[in-house]
């Protein structure tokens, strides 16, 4: 008798991947199984005294969640960062006109 591995993905799932071009079919196959390892790490720690207290296993839990699964820069810090790229060149000229910029920037959510 075959056991069938823990994170095997459904078969509507397959289907789904099959549809895709390969290399995007193996990048969403490999996010999946990425994911799926992940939350199996943190329900472990989650439960498992060997981690702390229940406060520190739900810290450690956040704290993994967001090393392995950042979430991607906005576009105000992606603006932000071009605009210091833009200011280390350091043209006077330039430095003066990126204020009015930043001041915008600044004012976003």
């Amino acid at each position: 008798m075959t056991q069938q591995h823990p994170i095997t993905p459904p078969p509507e799932l397959v289907e789904k991947w099959l549809g895709l071009w390969p290399q995007d079919a193996l990048l969403a196959a490999a996010q999946w199984g990425a994911d799926q390892e992940l939350e199996a790490c943190c329900a472990i720690a989650l439960t498992d005294p060997v981690c702390g207290t229940k406060h520190q296993r739900r810290m450690l839990v956040s704290h993994m969640r967001e090393r392995r699964r950042p979430e991607p820069p906005t576009f105000k810090n992606q603006a932000m960062q071009a605009l210091r790229e833009i200011e280390s060149i350091g043209s006077p000229f330039v430095n003066n006109r990126t204020d009015d910029i930043r001041r915008a920037l600044e004012q976003l959510p």
